[in-house]
């Protein structure tokens, strides 16, 4: 039977309970293999329960020593018990001095104690006693990510002007660099906050007109990573330009928030109807899109969508790493062209001789460059506008195989 003797109503603080007439302190720390909570035990004495009682700071003082531990055993492995209680009488009954150098010695995890109000420049002086002198029961988790965060840029020698620092509030990177940007003026200092937006300013100013396309090529909501680079550096350069004394992660925030809203609205738009802005909406035969897995889908005139959009479309639901090869094809006038997305490459195929007396017709196979997916965008769009003829100026076009391929491979080692 187990009985709780004593806990702290606030949240992972470990408990002491009575098991078997045992005193323990049990504790959640890390997962198991299904990232279910892991619970440790490890058995205490009266004394130890006494100041765990009083004393919040031994308490907390003792967590931290012991969560290391906890992370040791990992997924499947059991507490090194004797190890944990080693660590009761140096950190709960012994004098201040003598726990401030256990924890020279010893491994512990700082973010806990920092978390529950820790004083930062005590503790990295090595006088964890005194540092437990503001330690609340409850924590602050956002003062510990910051705390590790502020570490991890020192590591690096990165080292943050009150601007940077507001312009990764404002962009919600303050705490990690990869978090998805968002624009949050209220987590500014409001003194700083016009500074910040003139930052802002520059780099719309920059980035205005230029917008980051869609690939379909890596899925329906994938951009175009060429866009994403270019805007990047134009946001980049601006920005350096306009205000030099910014480091590179207020910079490369300020970029990531650009680009990030670019293809947002790229998302939340249609694939793009390149064949409308051509001007040349009405075609009036039917197209057949296929995939190398085997499904088709057919493009019918007096569809209210256009057949590129279409296209663009199936590829968006099909393509994948084992589906990288596309086809239009135009029956009626017996041409069409290939799309090789591994080799960004396109074949365009012509009926060179119809089949007479049952034989199979004769085709003609030509090869062609694709410059990325705009590349493609355009090809596509100029075939269906006006059919394998059209694509005459774009590119150069090789009917030998291995002299393309001599070509494609230069090209890539470029």
């Amino acid at each position: 039977m187990r009985d709780i003797v004593f806990t702290r109503n606030s949240g992972w603080i470990p408990n002491v309970i009575r098991e078997g007439g045992e005193l323990k302190l049990t504790l959640g720390a890390g997962a198991d293999a299904n990232h279910e909570p892991r619970t440790f035990t490890f058995s205490i004495g009266e004394a130890h329960l006494a100041v765990i009682r009083e004393d919040l700071a031994r308490h907390l003082l003792l967590w931290s020593a012991v969560l290391p531990l906890c992370d040791a055993a990992g997924t499947r492995a059991r507490l090194d018990e004797d190890a944990a209680v080693a660590l009761l009488d140096p950190i709960l009954l012994a004098a201040p001095a003598d726990v401030d150098a256990l924890f020279q010695r010893i491994r512990w995890d700082r973010g806990r104690l920092i978390a529950h109000g820790a004083d930062i420049g005590l503790l990295e002086r090595g006088q964890v006693c005194a540092a437990m002198r503001s330690a609340t029961e409850t924590s602050d988790e956002i003062r510990a990510r910051t705390y590790h965060a502020d570490r991890r840029r020192a590591e690096r020698g990165a080292v943050l002007g009150p601007l940077d620092a507001a312009i990764l509030r404002y962009t919600g990177q303050y705490l990690h660099g990869a978090t998805v940007p968002r624009r949050k003026p209220d987590a500014v200092d409001p003194a700083l906050l016009p500074e910040v937006m003139c930052v802002i300013a520059t780099a719309e100013q920059a980035c205005a007109g230029i917008r980051i396309g869609r690939d379909p090529r890596r899925g329906k909501r994938a951009t175009d990573k060429r866009d994403w680079d270019r805007m990047a550096a134009t946001v980049d350069a601006a920005v350096r330009r306009a205000h030099p004394m910014l480091v590179d992660d207020a910079v490369r925030s300020v970029s990531f928030l650009m680009c990030s809203e670019a293809a947002d609205r790229s998302r939340s738009t249609p694939i793009d109807d390149d064949e409308k802005a051509g001007g040349a909406s009405a075609r009036k035969r039917i197209l057949s899109f296929t995939d190398d897995k085997g499904a088709e889908k057919k493009w019918l005139p007096g569809n209210p969508r256009t057949a590129t959009a279409e296209f663009w479309e199936f590829v968006g639901d099909r393509a994948a790493a084992d589906s990288e090869v596309f086809t239009i094809e135009d029956e009626e006038m017996g041409e069409g062209i290939q799309l090789h997305f591994y080799a960004d490459s396109i074949a365009r195929i012509t009926t060179a001789h119809e089949g007479a007396g049952g034989s199979d017709p004769e085709y003609r196979v030509e090869y062609g460059l694709v410059d990325g997916i705009g590349g493609y965008r355009n090809l596509v769009s100029a075939f269906v506008r006006g059919g394998c003829a059209a694509l005459e100026a774009h590119g150069s076009w090789m009917s030998d195989a291995a002299e393309f391929e001599r070509a494609r491979r230069r090209r890539d080692a470029e």
